[in-house]
Formats: C-alpha cells, sequence, structure tokens
C-alpha cells in the first residue's frame, strides 16, 4: 500500500485486506509452550518485526493501533464463537468497532476463517468476499448481534458444517471493553485444557483467490472455487509448508518441535 488510506469506509476496507493478506493466522507460541502476550510492543514484536502471525487478540490489536494511527474512531468488543458450539460459549474472540461519519461498523482482521469485509452493525447488513462467501449481521435482540457466513466449507479453518447454508460465526454486543477483558479472555483461551488453541497447532492465511490453513499436519487450500488437502509427511515438507505457504519466519528448532508433536 504505496499511501496512506484515507480515514473513510475506503480507507479502512483497504486496510483491513490489507492486513488480513499481509499477515497469517496462528496459534503456535501456544504449542511452543510461550503463551500469548497482548501488550503492544509484544505484539509489534511478533508480527511486524518477527514476521510471525498471531490470533484474535494480537491481530486486532495491531489492526486497532493501525486503525487509530490513520484518524479512525475505533474500539475492542468481545465475542462469543458459535462455530461448531454445543452450549454458550465464552468471550473468547476480540473484533473491532469503527465508527465513520457516526455510522458503526464491524471490521475483523483476526477470526481464523476466511475474509469477511467491514459491515454495517445494522440487522440484515451483508457482503460479499472476493472468494464468494456471503457475511452478514442479524440482531438477535436489543443488546446482542450474530456474524453468519455462507459458502464453501472447504474456504474455513475446518470449523464448519458441510453446508453452504448460514452457519453462526460469533456474537457480540456493544458494550465498553477494557484492556482487563482483553487480558482475561486472552489468558483463558490460551491456557485452558482441552480446547483447539490449546490441543492443536493452527495457522491460515486469506488468499487473493482464497483461503489456506494447516491443522496440525493437515493443509488445506481453497482456491478459485476448487479444494484440496493433504497430510504433510515430512519435516522438510512441513518446514516448507510454513514458509512459503504462511510467510512465517521460524527457527529449525521451532519447526521440528512443531512437527513432533504430531507424529
Amino acid at each position: 500500500m504505496p499511501h496512506a488510506p484515507a480515514a473513510d469506509l475506503t480507507g479502512l476496507g483497504a486496510v483491513h485486506r490489507a492486513h488480513r493478506l499481509a499477515i497469517p493466522f496462528e496459534n503456535l507460541d501456544i504449542p511452543l509452550g510461550r503463551g500469548i502476550a497482548i501488550d503492544p510492543p509484544a505484539i509489534f514484536a511478533k508480527l511486524v518485526t518477527a514476521r510471525r502471525g498471531g490470533y484474535c487478540f494480537e491481530q486486532n490489536a495491531l489492526f486497532l493501533r493501525a486503525l487509530h494511527s490513520l484518524g479512525f474512531t475505533a474500539c475492542p468488543l468481545l465475542a462469543r464463537v458459535w462455530l461448531m458450539a454445543q452450549a454458550t460459549p465464552p468471550l473468547t474472540h476480540t473484533l473491532n468497532l469503527v465508527t465513520i461519519e457516526g455510522r458503526a461498523w464491524i471490521a475483523d482482521a483476526g477470526f481464523g476463517g476466511s475474509f469477511s469485509p467491514p459491515l454495517p452493525v445494522e440487522h440484515g447488513a451483508h457482503a460479499i468476499a472476493s472468494d464468494g462467501t456471503g457475511h452478514r449481521l442479524t440482531q438477535q435482540d436489543a443488546r446482542n448481534w450474530m456474524l453468519e457466513r455462507a459458502g464453501d466449507p472447504g474456504a474455513t479453518d475446518g470449523r464448519s458444517a458441510d453446508t453452504r447454508d448460514w452457519q453462526s460465526q460469533y456474537s457480540f454486543t456493544l458494550d465498553p471493553v477494557e484492556s482487563i477483558d482483553l487480558e482475561l479472555s486472552n489468558h483463558w483461551t490460551s491456557t485452558r485444557p482441552n480446547t483447539r488453541f490449546t490441543t492443536l497447532t493452527v495457522a491460515s492465511r486469506v488468499l487473493e483467490d482464497g483461503f489456506t490453513s494447516l491443522l496440525d499436519r493437515q493443509l488445506s487450500v481453497h482456491r478459485g472455487g476448487t479444494n484440496s488437502s493433504r497430510t504433510i509427511a515430512d519435516l522438510p515438507d512441513y518446514r516448507d509448508v510454513l514458509t512459503a505457504q504462511f510467510g512465517l519466519a521460524l527457527t529449525d528448532a521451532e519447526v521440528e518441535h512443531l512437527f513432533r508433536q504430531h507424529g
């Protein structure tokens, strides 16, 4: 992006998509035994300087700082992820609320699924992403909103029923969120035993024409409406996938540790 975008809707869409294309989603510091730090210097050092990715509490914090630097009015929200949920889920996701000319929009740079464009916080608001996936907002009651998705299950990180029908992604309110709330939710998400982020090695990336994801040693690619999947069999292949598919800069020791966990 050669010039800083304006603090308007076009600028929001541009910086949002640029972020998703540039920085992969991943939880690798958890299986590497480091946990997830969400103070601004740690996030910048990891996602920008060290050319790593991160998950929602890192991604959307970095995205929020970028929005503020460009002159946007924005703040964080917390959400409950309903993908494959069997009961009411905890507040394990964060996204951003952006106000442009008095109108509220959600912009999420840290959800591990395919690209979801900014949406106005209005009942029935909808958008079609570049991969053909539909996204819409529905108002559940006086306080609660739900983001829904309809599209090819292959354009997800595996958390999808085998249908192209509308599926609930996450619900949120517009209640103010304090930094301590984010710390609490991040700590739970990154340490709670037997959850997705503490039992799986996860990486994903939005592509210009699709989406790719890695769950343990299973690589899936959705591109141009076509899905492919394969199991990574050896360490050199695993290293190449992390570098070429996800652009992740990891040491040989880190790559081997991640690979051996699922052998």
